[in-house]
């Protein structure tokens, strides 16, 4: 027997009616390009991205067209997620921080057919323009007054006068909530990217996820400004869980340093933000330099790289700010756990609670996850085996965009799980932890050492910016840590004084072999530490005891 319940799709659109009708008046703050603060609001949003939607009707995008973004976090571009997703295309949001060559590629996989960017990347925009196979039309978002007076990009278009030439009379489409809405791709540290595709079934139940008190906790009253970018896995669902709950949304456009961010939280009452751990080393360190504090902003969510214990307590002991550690993947829309404190955790001291912080946290409903060893059998959740994490869900990938790849699933009992490719693992409370990354992990005489606590440590000397931990070649051991430190601005340590920081911090086999001093550790797109290519910077370095 079935129940007598309305059949209504999960469609991505009903969360800006909703916006528009119940929080009409709620803000939405935003940055510019052009370098002014712009103030709109859920109701003006609604109206411009119907606009838009018909916009895009006249440039001749149809249902299931790919239209590309390159832009920072904005209203423009928020207008985008929801004109394009809404109407039955697809979004697709591209990295800038990508080498142009992989812009390239990217677009001409995803066949984009419009590419709209903000007016930083025309540089990037005249350097593709001529080589992508599919693109039709370009659209710079900005005013007539902005546009730029020569440009070698062909059929350059207005936003503005786009928007201006479309009427607000357009009834969002109702479509069977499977359909594709928006297209991601793995940042592609080995081969080439591949492409995440969504729909509105599974980002309509990633948003109600975010949103929940043990997950992110958004609400009405809180003022959100998500620093991870919305062309990275849809700044991790932010701009959905804004407009479902109705908060108001702070958008910092390119102005992502230290001052300009502290300037912004501190001028719009932000309550909650979200990104990963080197934006707020510059946020931090800025704060730290001018005896600055944060009056209204009380929870941050760290991600996309494990938060440093020592950056945790910075922003909890000396600020007030209660840091929520999560953990996700561009397969996954992207979220899978969040670090929230149960309540039997409630009472313990200082320490204790930091021990559970640390950890990448719980899974949210809707992720399943489980940790295999080499023989693919199930580990227990004991807090110390280790093996591969595996997670399933109602938004998590089945397969890549066009099969790229072929199937990604390993298979148990008939059921497919995506293999994170992260090594964890997961206690008794279901807090999950990862040691490293399966490619990452170090193995010294048959036995592991993970990368991250040996980091962690080195990030907690006063004079270290950033660290990391790489598998060096050993004639006895097969492999040593190598430890690479970019020291901060004025510090001075020496190799013997990082490597007795380590002494009664963990197993004396553990304490790496060496330490490198770098003048910079590479980043990748997305903010993460790059060790392929500092593996490949220092394959031909001997320890010293080899």
């Amino acid at each position: 027997m079935n129940g007598l319940m309305m059949q209504q799709p999960l469609l991505i659109s009903s969360l800006l009616v909703h916006a528009e009708r119940h929080h009409g008046d709620q803000e939405v703050v935003s940055r510019r390009v052009e370098g002014d603060v712009h103030r709109t609001t859920y109701r003006e949003l609604a109206a411009r991205s119907r606009q838009m939607a018909n916009g895009l009707l006249a440039l001749g995008v149809s249902p299931g067209d790919r239209v590309a973004t390159l832009a920072w976090n904005g209203y423009r571009h928020m207008e985008l997620y929801y004109a394009v997703s809404g109407s039955g295309s697809v979004l697709h949001t591209l990295n800038p921080r990508l080498h142009a060559d992989q812009v390239v590629w990217i677009a001409d996989h995803a066949e984009d057919q419009i590419l709209f960017f903000d007016l930083t990347f025309l540089p990037l925009i005249e350097a593709i323009a001529g080589r992508v196979k599919t693109i039709k039309a370009f659209v710079a978002m900005t005013d007539r007054a902005n546009m730029p007076a020569a440009s070698k990009v062909p059929n350059l278009l207005c936003y503005e006068e786009l928007i201006a030439a479309a009427s607000p009379d357009f009834t969002w489409p109702v479509f069977d909530e499977q359909t594709a809405s928006s297209l991601c791709y793995t940042s592609g540290t080995t081969g080439h990217p591949k492409g995440a595709l969504y729909s509105h079934r599974s980002t309509m139940l990633h948003t109600y996820a975010v949103a929940l008190p043990d997950s992110l906790n958004c609400s009405s009253r809180d003022v959100i400004l998500p620093v991870v970018p919305m062309f990275h896995v849809n700044a991790w669902g932010l701009p959905y869980a804004a407009c479902m709950v109705g908060a108001k949304l702070v958008l910092p456009g390119p102005f992502l340093d230290g001052k300009s961010l502290h300037e912004l939280f501190e001028a719009e009452g932000v309550t909650l933000s979200a990104g990963v751990p080197t934006v707020w080393q510059g946020l931090l360190a800025h704060v730290e330099a001018n005896n600055l504090k944060f009056s209204t902003m009380r929870r941050t969510i760290i991600g996309g790289a494990a938060c440093p214990p020592a950056m945790m307590r910075a922003f909890q002991e000396r600020y007030d700010v209660q840091v929520l550690h999560a953990w996700g993947m561009t397969e996954m829309s992207p979220l899978g756990t969040a670090c929230t404190l149960k309540a039997k955790h409630q009472g313990l001291g200082a320490e204790e609670r930091m021990a559970v912080q640390a950890k990448q946290g719980r899974a949210v409903f809707g992720v399943d996850m489980k940790i295999v060893g080499d023989d693919g059998r199930e580990l227990p959740h004991d807090g110390k085996a280790s093996g591969e994490l595996l997670v399933r869900g109602p938004w998590i990938i089945s397969s890549y965009f066009k099969g790229e790849g072929g199937d990604p699933l390993v298979y148990s009992n008939g059921n497919g799980w995506f293999p994170t490719g992260d090594v964890s693992t997961i206690d008794a409370d279901g807090y999950m932890q990862i040691t490293d990354r399966s490619k990452d992990v170090i193995k010294s005489g048959g036995e592991w050492i993970g990368s991250i606590d040996l980091e962690n440590i080195a990030m907690a000397h006063p004079s270290v910016a950033m660290a990391a931990c790489i598998g060096a070649k050993h004639p006895k051991w097969d492999e040593r840590p190598l430890l690479v430190v970019m020291k901060k601005p004025g510090g001075e340590v020496t190799r013997n004084e990082l490597l007795a920081f380590y002494e009664g911090k963990i197993a004396k086999w553990w304490t790496p072999d060496d330490v490198v001093f770098v003048d910079a550790i590479p980043l990748g797109a997305t903010g993460k530490m790059q060790k392929n290519k500092l593996r490949e910077q220092l394959a031909g370095y001997k320890l010293p005891s080899a």
